[in-house]
C-alpha cells in the first residue's frame, strides 16, 4: 500500500490515485473468475483502504480547522495586547505624577515622561532594563540631590536601599532650590516595585510659613505669659547667656537696666545680685556653682536670697531645658517668712500652754488610773471571795439533792451556776483593763483548743438541735492559750446561744503568715447599725440582759482580748442569713506548714493566701479523707459531704457560698454528680467545678460538655487538680 500511495503528496492527488486503483480492481473483479476468491479479497481490501482515507481526510480536514481557528485567535490576543500596552503608556504618560514600574527581578520596566523630571541628570540615564541599585547610585550622585548633614552619598544610597525592602515606603527627598519631590513605593501583586514622584515643594513651603507664623505666635504668647507671671523669670541658652526675661523678674531684682541685655552671662547676673542679696545659708553657693557645672543634673535647684537689711526674701528655682539651658524663677516670699515666724512665735506660746494643760492631763490620768486599778483590785477580790461561798452552795446543793429529783434544787443549781458565769465573766474583763496582767505569748497548737472546745460545746449544740462542726487544722500560732481559748469559746457559746436552727461551723484559714479563726452560724444575723453595739458590756441584741440568759459579756471580753493581744476581730453578716466571726493569729515560726501530698513528690506550694472555701461531695469514705488531707495540706478550707442530702443540708446550716465544688459522678441510684452540679448552679449561680470519676466513657464526657464542666478521672492527677484550685477566684462572703 504504501508503494502505491506516497504520504508526501497533496491530500487531492492520493484521493485521486487511489479512485483509480480502486477502479481498476473493481473492472478486475468483474472480469475475472478466481477460484479461491482471491479477487474479491483484494476488493474487500480495496473498500478498507478507501474507508481509512476517508477517515484521514476527515482528520486533516478538522485539524486543518482548528489551526485556522487558533491562528486567529492568536492575532486577536496580540491585537489585543497591544492595544493594552499602548493604553497602559497613554494612561502612564497621563498621570500628573512621576511614575515608574520595575519588574520582579528589579529591572527598570516602564517609566514615564514626568519620572525625576525635577533631576535632568537622572532622567537622562534612564533606560529599560537598568536595575534599582544602578538608578540608586545615580539619584545618589546627583548634584540636585540635597543630602541630609553629614551624609555622603554612599550614606544616602545605602540607607535608600534599606527602605527599597520594604513592602510599602513614603518619604520625601529635599532637592536643591528649595525643591522637595514625595516618594511613595509599593510593592506590587507579581513582587514588582512601583514608583511614584509627586512634586510637593509648595506644600512644604506652606507648612513651613505656617510653622512659622504658629512660632511667632507662639513666641508672643509665651512673652505676654511671661510679663503676666507673678514671679520673675529669666531664661538662658546652653552657654550661660541670658535669652529672654520677664518685668517682674527685673523689678524684683532691682539690676542695673544695661544687665537686661540678650546674651549678659550668668555670672555676671549672680555677681550683681549678690551686691545687693544675701543667699540665706552658707552652702547655697556651693550648690549653685556645682549645679551650674553639671549638665547632666536632672533635679531642680533650689536657693534663698535675702535683701541687705531683711526687708525683701525671694525663693529661687531653677530648672534645666531640654537644650542643655535653663529657666531661673524668683517669687517674693516676704509676707510668707513674716507669717512663718509669727507662726513660730505663736506656736512656742502655745506649746507652752499646751505642756502646762499636759501636765494637768498627766496628773488627772494618773488619778483616774489609780481609781480604774482600785475599782478592778476590789473586782477581783470580791469576785473571788463570792465564787468561794458560791461553790460550797452548790456542793450543799448536790448533796442535798443527790438523786436528782428535787426539781427546785436543780432550779437553784442552775442559777448558781449563771452566776458563776457571770462573775468569771467580771474576772475576765478586770484582768483585761488591768495593765498589770501579764499575757504570755508563745507557740500554740491551734488544734488542741479546738479539740477540747468541739468536746465541750457538741452536747450542748446537740441539746438545741444543732448541727456542730469543728474542723481540725495542724496549724501553730504564736498567743496566749488561756485568752485564746476565751476568745474563741465566748464566740462558739455565743453563736450557739443566738442559733435556732441550721448550725454552727468552726475552722481555720492559712493567709500567708496568719492564720484566720473562723465561727460561722446560721443565725438571725446582725445589722450594720447594731455592730459597735453588741461589744459594749451588759448589751444584747433584742433581748433583756438577765444571769438565766447571759449578762452580754461575752464579746465585750472577746474585743478586750483580741485588743490586748494583737489580734485582728472581723465580722461578716447578712440579716437572716447568718455571721461570721474571724479572728486573725500570727503564725508561729515552728509551724510545720500544710500538709503535703504523699504522692505528690515535687511539693506544690501552698494556695493558703487565696483563702479558697472548697465543698468535696464523695461517698467514698477513705477517699474523701484523702482529698480532705490533701487540700488542707495545700492551705484549703473544705467542707466535706458523703452525698446530695448532706451537701445541701451543709449549704443550708452553714450559709456559705463555695468558691469551688469536687463532686463524685457515682452518688447514689437517685442523684449523680451532674445533678448535683445543676442544683448548686441554680442557687450560686456558676461557680468552677470538676466532676470526679472513674467512667472514662464518651457518654459521661458529652454530658459534661453539654453543662459547661469538666471531667477528672480517677485516680487524680494531683497536679492537675492544684493546676484547677489555683485559678480559682475566692467569692466575696
Amino acid at each position: 500500500m504504501d508503494n502505491l500511495v506516497d504520504p508526501a503528496e497533496p491530500l487531492d492527488v492520493q484521493i485521486a490515485r487511489l479512485k483509480k486503483i480502486s477502479a481498476v480492481l473493481m473492472r478486475r473483479v468483474e472480469t475475472q473468475t478466481d477460484r479461491d476468491g482471491a479477487a474479491y479479497s483484494q476488493f474487500e481490501r480495496a473498500v478498507v483502504l478507501e474507508d481509512q482515507v476517508r477517515r484521514r481526510t476527515g482528520e486533516l480536514e478538522r485539524a486543518l480547522r482548528l489551526l485556522n481557528e487558533s491562528n486567529a485567535k492568536l492575532s486577536a490576543a496580540n491585537a489585543q495586547i497591544e492595544s493594552a500596552r499602548r493604553d497602559l503608556a497613554s494612561a502612564i504618560e497621563a498621570v500628573q505624577e512621576g511614575f515608574a514600574l520595575f519588574g520582579v527581578d528589579d529591572v527598570l520596566l516602564l517609566f514615564n515622561g514626568r519620572f525625576c523630571w525635577q533631576m535632568p541628570d537622572v532622567r537622562a540615564a534612564l533606560h529599560p532594563g537598568m536595575r534599582f541599585a544602578d538608578y540608586i547610585r545615580v539619584v545618589s550622585r546627583s548634584p540636585m540631590l540635597r543630602l541630609p548633614s553629614g551624609h555622603t552619598p554612599e550614606d544616602w544610597a545605602a540607607t535608600r536601599m534599606r527602605r527599597h525592602r520594604r513592602d510599602h515606603v513614603i518619604f520625601n527627598l529635599a532637592l536643591t532650590d528649595d525643591r522637595w519631590m514625595q516618594v511613595s513605593e509599593h510593592r506590587t501583586a507579581n513582587s514588582g516595585t512601583a514608583i511614584v514622584q509627586t512634586d510637593v515643594s509648595d506644600l512644604m513651603r506652606a507648612e513651613r510659613e505656617q510653622r512659622e507664623r504658629l512660632l511667632d505666635n507662639q513666641g508672643r504668647i509665651i512673652r505676654a505669659t511671661l510679663d503676666h507671671l507673678a514671679q520673675g523669670v529669666a531664661i538662658f541658652d546652653a552657654q550661660g547667656l541670658l535669652a529672654g526675661w520677664n518685668r517682674r523678674f527685673r523689678i524684683l531684682t532691682a539690676l542695673p537696666p544695661q544687665t537686661f541685655t540678650l546674651g549678659t552671662r550668668f555670672q555676671r547676673v549672680t555677681d550683681l545680685l549678690l551686691q545687693s542679696f544675701r543667699l540665706a545659708d552658707g552652702e547655697s553657693a556651693a550648690r549653685i556653682a556645682g549645679w551650674m557645672q553639671d549638665r547632666a543634673a536632672p533635679e531642680a535647684l533650689f536657693f534663698e536670697l535675702v535683701q541687705q537689711g531683711g526687708t525683701l526674701t525671694l525663693d529661687g528655682f531653677a530648672q534645666r531645658l531640654p537644650d542643655d539651658g535653663f529657666v531661673v524663677s524668683l517669687t517674693d516670699v516676704t509676707a510668707e517668712r513674716d507669717a512663718l515666724r509669727r507662726l513660730a512665735r505663736a506656736n512656742e506660746e502655745l506649746e507652752a500652754r499646751v505642756a502646762a494643760r499636759t501636765d494637768e492631763l498627766r496628773d488627772a490620768l494618773a488619778r483616774a488610773e489609780r481609781s480604774n486599778a482600785s475599782k478592778s483590785r476590789f473586782v477581783a477580790a470580791a469576785s473571788h471571795d463570792l465564787l468561794q461561798p458560791l461553790s460550797a452552795a452548790k456542793l450543799y446543793l448536790s448533796a442535798a439533792d443527790a438523786a436528782g429529783t428535787n426539781a427546785n434544787v436543780q432550779k437553784a443549781g442552775e442559777a448558781l451556776t449563771n452566776v458563776e458565769r457571770i462573775i468569771e465573766a467580771l474576772l475576765d474583763i478586770s484582768r483585761l483593763d488591768t495593765e498589770e496582767e501579764q499575757i504570755q505569748q508563745g507557740d500554740l497548737a491551734l488544734n488542741d483548743i479546738l479539740a477540747s472546745l468541739a468536746s465541750s460545746f457538741a452536747p450542748v449544740a446537740a441539746a438545741k438541735g444543732l448541727r456542730f462542726r469543728v474542723r481540725p487544722t495542724g496549724a501553730h500560732v504564736i498567743s496566749d492559750g488561756l485568752y485564746l481559748q476565751r476568745i474563741v469559746q465566748n464566740l462558739i457559746s455565743n453563736a450557739i446561744r443566738y442559733t435556732d436552727r441550721g448550725g454552727v461551723f468552726v475552722g481555720a484559714r492559712r493567709r500567708a503568715d496568719r492564720v484566720s479563726i473562723e465561727i460561722r452560724d446560721s443565725g438571725p444575723g446582725i445589722r450594720d447599725e447594731d455592730r459597735a453595739v453588741i461589744f459594749q458590756e451588759f448589751r444584747r441584741l433584742h433581748r433583756r440582759a438577765s444571769a438565766s440568759e447571759g449578762m452580754g459579756l461575752g464579746l465585750a471580753i472577746v474585743e478586750r482580748a483580741c485588743a490586748r493581744l494583737g489580734h485582728g476581730l472581723d465580722l461578716v453578716s447578712r440579716p437572716g442569713r447568718g455571721s461570721v466571726f474571724r479572728v486573725t493569729v500570727p503564725l508561729a515560726a515552728t509551724d510545720p506548714g500544710p500538709r503535703q501530698d504523699d504522692g505528690d513528690p515535687r511539693h506544690l506550694p501552698s494556695l493558703a493566701g487565696a483563702g479558697l472555701l472548697v465543698l468535696l461531695v464523695d461517698n467514698d469514705h477513705e477517699l474523701r479523707r484523702a482529698m480532705v488531707a490533701l487540700l488542707e495540706g495545700w492551705g484549703i478550707t473544705v467542707l466535706d459531704a458523703e452525698g446530695p442530702d448532706d451537701a445541701i443540708a451543709l449549704i443550708d446550716e452553714m450559709d456559705f457560698v463555695p468558691d469551688a465544688m469536687l463532686i463524685d459522678y457515682q452518688l447514689n441510684d437517685d442523684v449523680d454528680g451532674l445533678d448535683l452540679a445543676a442544683m448548686l448552679r441554680k442557687r450560686f449561680g456558676w461557680r468552677p467545678a470538676r466532676i470526679i470519676s472513674a467512667d472514662r466513657s464518651p457518654a459521661l464526657r458529652e454530658r459534661c460538655a453539654r453543662m459547661g464542666l469538666f471531667p477528672m478521672p480517677k485516680p487524680l492527677d494531683t497536679e492537675a487538680l492544684y493546676h484547677f484550685l489555683s485559678n480559682v477566684n475566692p467569692a466575696i462572703a
